[in-house]
């Protein structure tokens, strides 16, 4: 399942999310060469998140001497290993984070969005401290834009495309709370594992982050301008998941 678009309108225009998307791409295209050659491998060694760099652990791994030490915390999360592992995360980033940006202001989601990525990062470290795997991707930070949206918007219809075939939808809080159970799954079956891989407690992290942080950041002011903000939805269409008939117009 896929997420293709949702149906929650955007007020205002996205700009830290598009500032977001762009740095990301820049750097896959400057520093990491857009996935061709010893350039990509270079670029995640030094400016991924190594966790055994941050605690001295005496464990060599694929990088040798090591990236950039803690500023890899901020660094990471703009590095990605491969073409699908970067269009997926801006592609969540662009479905979800315009409307949890409409609902702070851009200066406010950028730091919550960091804010995320770092508690994400936290999270996967405490798994293996001494881990001389760099960690790299923005998934963890969008996790957590994913996190805020089910707190802000649950009820919205998510659009999915399944096997490329067919189209369905589902309230956010189906979809994402799927997403999240899935990843904490992966987490647990991970435990233990010393290779490379997905980072699920990260994801987990962001997610448990953003869906406590949003309580912070959210302006309720501009949330006033979102008709599908919380639980009391309405919905005209009969064919709408989790439609109430006492609810329709």
């Amino acid at each position: 399942m896929f997420p293709i678009r949702d149906d929650n309108p955007q007020i205002n225009q996205p700009i830290a999310t598009y500032t977001l998307i762009g740095l990301n791409a820049v750097a896959w295209f400057a520093l990491q060469g857009a996935g061709f050659g010893d350039q990509l491998h270079a670029s995640v060694c030094q400016y991924g998140l190594i966790p055994a760099d941050l605690f001295a652990a005496n464990t060599r791994g694929p990088c040798g001497e090591g990236g950039l030490g803690w500023a890899g915390l901020f660094s990471s999360m703009f590095m990605h290993g491969s073409w699908m592992h970067i269009l997926g995360n801006m592609w969540f980033l662009w479905i979800f984070g315009g409307n949890v940006e409409d609902s702070m202001g851009p200066v406010r989601f950028t730091i919550f969005y960091f804010l995320c990525g770092i508690a994400a990062a936290a999270a996967q470290i405490i798994t293996n401290t001494a881990s001389p795997i760099p960690m790299v991707g923005a998934s963890g930070a969008i996790g957590g834009v994913m996190g805020a949206y089910i707190v802000l918007f649950p009820k919205v219809k998510v659009h999915l495309l399944v096997m490329f075939i067919i189209t369905f939808r589902v309230p956010a809080v189906a979809m994402l709370g799927y997403w999240v159970a899935v990843q904490l799954l992966g987490g647990i079956t991970s435990l233990g594992a010393s290779g490379g891989g997905v980072a699920f407690w990260a994801h987990v992290g962001g997610f448990a982050a953003g869906a406590a942080l949003v309580w912070f950041f959210k302006d309720e002011e501009l949330l006033l301008n979102h008709p599908y903000h919380g639980w009391n939805q309405t919905y005209t269409d009969p064919t709408s998941v989790w439609d109430d008939p006492r609810n329709r117009q």
